[in-house]
């Protein structure tokens, strides 16, 4: 899939609150992630009006320590009526910066934004 670059932007409040919620999570790393949300710009889409972003961290920034590109939490979306509807995935930089937001959606209507954070049931796998 190609990228769609943009100017730089701040994180938006739907983007702020639902990485703020899944990194609420307690996982190896999440703290020097949480602390990068300040510094961190959405720098490309993943298609037209897509909701999945590219993330830059500006320096100077904390750098986590995981293991894996993938921020291990499971973030499960859950529509009105309660019924699992999609995932977020977030993605770093060799795990030490933030690097993308991902919503993988089910059904065949393309979200137009990111579900409310309160719709987002996180946990560490």
């Amino acid at each position: 899939m190609s990228r769609l670059p943009i100017e730089p932007r701040p994180l938006n409040v739907s983007e702020r609150a639902v990485l703020e919620h899944i990194l609420s999570a307690d996982f190896t790393g999440a703290s020097e992630l949480r602390s990068q949300l300040d510094r961190t710009e959405v720098v490309a889409l993943w298609a037209p009006g897509s909701v999945s972003v590219d993330l830059r961290v500006l320096p100077p920034a904390r750098h986590a320590a995981m293991p894996d590109e993938l921020v291990p939490v499971d973030a499960h979306v859950h529509d009105e009526s309660g019924d699992y509807s999609g995932v977020l995935l977030v993605w770093t930089d060799k795990g030490a910066t933030l690097a993308g937001l991902e919503y993988a959606w089910f059904g065949d209507e393309v979200p137009s934004s990111l579900p409310p954070a309160h719709r987002v049931r996180a946990a560490t796998r």
